[in-house]
Order: C-alpha cells, then structure tokens, then sequence
C-alpha cells in the first residue's frame, strides 16, 4: 500500500509532463500551418503548465461545484459527519471537508490535492438508501483515494482531458477556415495533414489520459476500505445496491471528465462501454470483496 501510494505521487507528476508534452506538439503543428511562429509552442506551454497549477491548487474547488455540491457542518448531518470523523480517526488522516449533492443517484466522491486539502461528497441518494455498515464502508472507500494520493490523480486528470479537446477543436477550426488555401505547398500539406491527424485522435488520447487513472486503484480503495472497518461485506451489500437502483436514478450534474471521481458509474450502464468506463465491472468488484 505504501509503494502505491509512492507511485501515485509520482503518476501525478509524469501525468503533467505527459500533458504538457501533447498540448506543446498539438501547438506546434497548429504554429507551423498557421505560421505564428514558435511563439504559439511558448504560449502553449505557459498555458499548459498555469492549467496543471490551476488543477493543483483548484481542481476540487471546480469538481464540487460541477456537482452541485454544498459544504456541511456538523450540526447539519450529525449521523454523516461522525461517520466521517470516526473513519478518519481510524485511518490517521484530517478531518476532510464533508459536502452533500440534493440527487437521488446513490454515488460518493473524494476530491483534493492531499489528505490535508481534502473533501468528501456524498449524495442525499446515498444516505438515504444505506445501511450504516454500508454507508460506512462507501465512506472508508472514499477515505482510502485520499490516503492512498489517488485524489491528486484525478484531479489533474480533469484538466488534462479539458485542455486537449479544446486545442484539438481548435485546431480543426483552424483547417476548416483556412481551407485548401496552402494545398499547392506540398510542406504545408504534409503538416495540415498530420495535424489533422492529430486533432482527431487527440481527444481519444485525452481519454486513455484518463484511463492511465487504472481501475485497480478502485479495487486498492475497496480493499483498503475493508481494512478499515474490518467488514467486507458492507461494501459489498452497497456495491449491490447501487448498482441496481443507479439505472433508474442517473446522476443529474455529471460530465465525462469527472466521471471517473465517482464512486460507481454515474452513467446508465448501458450507456458506457466497457472499454472506456473508468470504473471496474461492479461483479468483479463484489466478487474480490468477499474473498477476502
């Protein structure tokens, strides 16, 4: 557990090189074709690097807030907050910040740079629909991302994803308004070539960006969730719950880009393919649960 929590760290950093590295050669084809100069890769690279920082220091901020998502205090939701506290005192972390989302989807995040920048969300769905041994095993599920740095992951991930698509549109718009206007220059048409290459399989790439967020890291969280309250089978009876109400309650505010936050899939199942879910089948899930 500790080596992972070590290369989650590290994924966080190589995850902004990688990011930085695709927006600087997106630009530079983008330079090349509409002849800014280099001055467009510079200016790529300084946007790049203010977005990861921005992520770092603001990413939950914007991943709350996309969610609906409203702090409470303890006087608000004493049963949730003490859950809450107690599982954090089990796991040696700060008291995270804890938010509620007004839906009825079943489903919990955990969002922030560490374990001392962080906070939790929860549905109303999912408060309500739960036993407390369950409840508290979605929660100590939640508690182990923040332990185990998986929260710092993801939220650079967000931008990542946001940043590519938007330099891959852009980049599109940029050949469909110049047109074949350079198509009898053989080099321009070369770059305009590979670039439209570029724009269209760069969104993809953003996805596989995100899928480098493995889905092991749920099945670590889920056993590390078990380690800390010593009962298995409550996530797993939770597990069976949501997946079965999910599909008639889908989650009202959610995006493709902070999907993979979430606890279970807040898509219909159907509606998500199995290569691109950010989230492991929810049997496999059950079924590594209760062999342990």
């Amino acid at each position: 557990m500790y080596n992972q929590i070590t290369q989650n760290k590290r994924k966080s950093f190589f995850l902004m090189l990688i990011f930085i590295a695709v927006i600087a050669l997106l630009s530079w084809v983008w330079s090349q074709y509409s002849d800014a100069g280099s001055s467009m890769v510079v200016f790529a690279v300084i946007l790049a690097s203010l977005m990861s920082l921005m992520s770092f220091y603001a990413g939950d901020k914007l991943a709350l807030s996309s969610a609906g998502a409203k702090e409470i205090k303890q006087e608000d939701n004493p049963y949730v907050w003490r859950l809450v506290e107690n599982l954090s005192i089990t796991a040696g972390l700060p008291m995270p910040k804890v938010y509620l989302i007004n839906d009825a989807n079943m489903n919990a995040f955990a969002t922030g740079r560490d374990p001392e920048h962080a906070s939790v969300a929860l549905t109303t769905g999912i408060i309500q629909g739960l036993e407390n041994e369950e409840l508290e095993g979605v929660i100590a599920h939640e508690l182990s991302h923040i332990k185990n740095y998986d929260i710092r992951v993801m939220m650079v991930v967000i931008v990542c994803i946001g940043i590519i698509t938007l330099l891959s549109d852009w980049l599109l718009h940029s050949f469909l308004w110049r047109g074949n206007r350079d198509s009898e220059n053989k080099a321009n048409a070369a770059i305009m070539l590979i670039g439209f290459i570029l724009a269209i399989l760069s969104p993809l790439f953003a996805q596989l960006i995100q899928m480098a967020v493995s889905r092991k890291r749920e099945f670590l969280a889920d056993a590390s969730g078990a380690l800390l309250t010593r009962y298995p089978e409550g996530l797993a009876k939770a597990l069976e719950k949501i997946s079965t109400q999910n599909n008639l309650h889908p989650l009202r505010n959610i995006n493709k880009a902070t999907a993979h936050l979430y606890f279970a899939n807040p898509f219909k199942a159907e509606s998500v393919s199995k290569l691109f879910s950010t989230h492991p089948p929810v049997t496999e899930r059950i079924k590594a649960l209760r062999s342990m």
